[in-house]
């Protein structure tokens, strides 16, 4: 008999800091940071955790983390402490997407382990990492198994033309407003652009009905945010 596979919950969290946190001190600030690192490294040890900029490059969310965990619940217990004390008291959540991973349905047929490596996520290895939610249109879900198959065949090698650009496909069927969650990690933004304006043209692009707001994040540790404000 087969074993289960293995998901994962998964969380992209854009938080926006409150204007009352510049008008501390140097000293409640820093005490404040320590407290907040502490609960984040603590937080770590329980899940995936990754934290990311957005400082200066969206005006409406200047960091976020990324967590994935087997555990829905873990999300909640650390934003329940995290908005409680220190730095965490001063911020608030401008977006949250939640989402699990999945076997894909389509055939990789360049390269098939891409698919199987959908259960597992392991992120971090890329400074830079792009998101969005994305919702098909109704029309997509009425074609045959066949017809979407044949336009993501296209899709799929557009994609594998860019190996240097890791997707991370998540679901959220059920669970968000969105369809999926997918994350672009890499170290060349301009291979992504590139990526990305091709796949325009790819026959399944027909069929997207939202992809927006894309996120644009650098991978940065959160001790290096915190001194950051």
């Amino acid at each position: 008999m087969n074993e289960p596979i293995k998901k994962q919950f998964v969380n992209f969290r854009f938080f926006k800091i409150l204007p009352e946190w510049r008008f501390l001190d140097a000293s409640t600030k820093k005490k404040e940071k320590e407290i907040s690192l502490k609960l984040y490294e603590e937080a770590a040890s329980q899940m995936i955790l990754r934290s990311y900029t957005t400082l200066g490059i969206r005006p409406d969310c200047e960091f976020m983390f990324w967590r994935i965990s087997e555990s829905l619940e873990s999300f909640n217990e650390m934003s329940a402490q995290f908005f409680k004390v220190g730095f965490g008291k001063y911020v608030s959540p401008s977006y949250s997407y939640i989402a699990m991973t999945k076997r894909s349905s389509y055939i990789d047929k360049i390269s098939p382990e891409h698919v199987e490596s959908r259960t597992l996520i392991q992120p971090g290895k890329y400074k830079y990492l792009f998101v969005y939610p994305f919702v098909k249109t109704r029309e997509w879900y009425s074609l045959t198994m066949e017809e979407r198959q044949a336009m993501m065949d296209d899709h799929i090698r557009v994609g594998n033309k860019y190996p240097q650009v890791k997707l991370n496909t998540t679901y959220s069927f059920g669970l968000d407003d969105q369809e999926f969650v997918v994350a672009f990690e890499t170290d060349h933004p301009s291979d992504f652009l590139d990526l990305v304006m091709e796949l325009r043209g790819s026959p399944a692009s027909r069929y997207t009905l939202r992809d927006t707001p894309t996120f644009t994040a650098i991978a940065k540790p959160f001790s290096k945010i915190l001194d950051d404000y």
